[in-house]
């Protein structure tokens, strides 16, 4: 059995579309992964170049420890269930589900044993002498499996193979499948476009969008925590209630509008504390996501509820549950899909009259906020920066009660404004004095909880912290200050970037042959920036051949990027000029000029003038810079 390792794989068609975009995802041995999205968005196609059918346009593939990009599908020990079953009509269920292990050899025993085992475990004994056109699809598909079985692979792949079967069958072959996946302890890769076999199935689900992966987690955390308003809608039955609103602080409350209605409630900022503060002025409109089971009709003795009026237009009776469909416009007709329609849950009283107002409660426990125009969440599960109000003055930074002096790469000019600290740029153990609320392990990252001066704020640590009284220091390279619409601290540049190609050159080599040493003329690859010719690698020459194609990977401009780390002084290399040194007090960085490019190198040491640097080649990425797709 084994995982597989994905790494930044793309499909590119030759006509330049990019049916696959960076796809980056490890997969656990034994593990029941889904691929899910609607029709175009890739899933089938991240299939297929599992399976070999397609061929990886870059990047890396591996099935356990062995890298198949250029293994051919036989030799991958896949097996593969489409969704047509793809019987030979001609044969016998026996004679289909043994006629691969005879292709491969096997002895007439070793088939025998394995049909029939795989015949005992799908409940097909009794069908082994009929023909497909004698069954039902549900047993044709059966038999597929059953023919995916007997070669014992690594991993099975499944695509969309209960797409032909009735609701019935369907909801009985989900059930075999997962009893199949728990018996065989197999890696299974399974792909549908139905959100219910998804969430029903998977132990994680990636989803899929326009070639993009848009979230790959469990099924409970895509429902209760999406990550966009893609997932949000797409995941759930019935689809998330979207309206459109403002959000407004005041004091320790937040004043939600709902737009193109009179609805308006309060909740407490409590609820609201990854927000970020830009979108809580009353001025940016974001899209307010409620599920209808966290909407009801109010309780009149529940007087703290968020509460809003709202016009019936129809019901759907689905046996066991209700559903209400209404608008918040009074003008509205409750039928079109907008942003002032609902849909919530009967719980209890249900018969409503069309045109009728009532009184829904709203559960903002379980609000999801999403920007309008990019559609990311802006209440995320583990928030990516902290907003805190803050004034610049004589070199020193104020906020929250607390004041740091600013090292001598930092100049601002004095100003107040937004200070932006970066989750993962905040170390424990010295620094401001804060008190630590709680501490969350969120999908292998440990999200602290702390409050300085009462205002709650949040880090990502790689150690889990203790509850209680704590300081904390704030890497002032990755902080940025925002005023009056402009950035006036700006954090480091993380990754610097480079322009070059790769060269292809014969040198003379000394080399020994049958006991004698003499030189040689070999062709050798080099990654080429501005004056300099890096060693490239065997693996990084033949991975950027594979992805760009031999007759053009010549021809075609590269992007490296390297982080300041990763880069080192040297005797010979990259020319640069040091341009300024970055002095950050523990750190100092010597900036860069390379060509037209900043490069920022860490300096133990004072250097200026003209230098040589070297980056790490294990540690570097490669683009391609035409179509933007990372080869390494």
């Amino acid at each position: 059995m084994a995982g597989l390792s994905f790494k930044h794989i793309y499909k590119v068609y030759p006509n330049g579309t990019k049916a696959v975009n960076d796809f980056n995802m490890q997969i656990e041995d034994k593990e029941f992964i889904v691929f899910v999205g609607p029709s175009g968005c890739g899933k089938s196609t991240t299939l297929r170049m599992i399976a070999g059918l397609e061929d990886i346009s870059a990047g890396e593939l591996a099935i356990g420890d062995m890298v198949v990009n250029d293994v051919e599908p036989k030799d991958r020990d896949i097996a593969m269930v489409f969704q047509n079953y793809a019987l030979y009509p001609h044969m016998t269920v026996y004679e289909n589900i043994a006629f691969g292990l005879r292709l491969r050899k096997l002895s007439k025993e070793e088939i025998h044993r394995r049909v029939t085992e795989a015949a005992d475990i799908l409940g097909i004994t009794e069908y082994l002498a009929k023909k497909p056109k004698e069954m039902s699809g549900g047993q044709r598909q059966r038999v597929s499996l059953g023919r995916a079985i007997v070669r014992e692979p690594k991993v099975m792949l499944l695509d969309e193979p209960l797409s032909n079967l009735d609701a019935k069958l369907r909801t009985q072959m989900r059930a075999e499948i997962s009893k199949l996946h728990a018996r065989l302890k197999t890696t299974f890769i399974y792909v549908t476009h139905d959100q219910v076999e998804a969430m029903t199935m998977g132990t994680r689900i990636v989803v899929m969008k326009n070639g993009f992966v848009q979230q790959i987690d469990t099924p409970k955390n895509l429902y209760n925590y999406p990550g966009n308003k893609f997932v949000a809608g797409f995941i759930g039955t019935p689809q998330m209630n979207f309206f459109e609103g403002t959000l407004l602080k005041k004091g320790e409350e937040v004043e939600i509008k709902f737009e193109y209605s009179d609805a308006k409630i309060t909740v407490p900022y409590s609820m609201l504390y990854k927000a970020r503060p830009a979108y809580l002025n009353g001025d940016r409109k974001v899209c307010i996501g409620l599920r209808a089971e966290n909407l009801c009709v109010a309780d009149k003795a529940d007087k703290n509820a968020a509460v809003i009026k709202v016009k019936i237009s129809h019901k759907e009776e689905l046996g066991n549950q209700t559903l209400i469909y209404g608008d918040i416009n009074m003008d509205g007709d409750g039928y079109t899909e907008s942003a002032t329609r609902i849909i919530f849950e009967a719980r209890g009283e249900t018969d409503f009259r069309t045109g009728e107002i009532i009184d829904v409660a709203l559960d903002m426990n379980h609000v999801h906020l999403f920007d309008i125009e990019t559609e990311e969440s802006i209440l995320p599960r583990i928030p990516e920066y902290n907003y805190v109000d803050c004034e610049a003055k004589g070199g020193k930074l104020s906020f929250l009660g607390n004041e740091v002096m600013l090292p001598p790469a930092i100049n601002c000019k004095d100003c107040k404004g937004e200070l932006l600290i970066p989750t993962d740029a905040l170390d424990f153990g010295d620094g401001i004095d804060v008190n630590v609320v709680s501490c969350e392990e969120i999908n292998g990252k440990n999200l602290v909880s702390f409050e300085v001066s009462g205002r709650r704020m949040f880090a990502v640590t790689p150690e889990q912290v203790k509850e209680g009284k704590a300081k904390v220091e704030i890497d002032l390279k990755r902080i940025s200050v925002l005023s009056g619409g402009e950035t006036v601290i700006e954090s480091m540049p993380q990754t610097s970037c480079l322009n070059g190609k790769l060269l292809k050159e014969k040198v003379e080599e000394t080399v020994e042959e049958k006991g004698k040493t003499k030189k040689k003329k070999v062709v050798k690859f080099f990654l080429g920036v501005e004056d300099a010719k890096l060693d490239a690698p065997d693996e990084i020459t033949q991975k950027l051949i594979t992805a760009i194609g031999v007759k053009r990977v010549l021809d075609e401009p590269l992007r490296y990027e390297c982080g300041p780390y990763d880069f080192r002084f040297a005797e010979e290399g990259i020319t640069a000029e040091v341009v300024e040194i970055a002095d950050y007090g523990k750190e100092k960085f010597a900036v860069c000029k390379v060509g037209e490019n900043t490069v920022y190198v860490l300096a133990d040491e004072q250097v200026s003038g003209t230098v040589h640097i070297l980056p790490d080649i294990e540690k570097l990425a490669i683009i391609q810079s035409k179509m933007d797709i990372r080869i390494i």
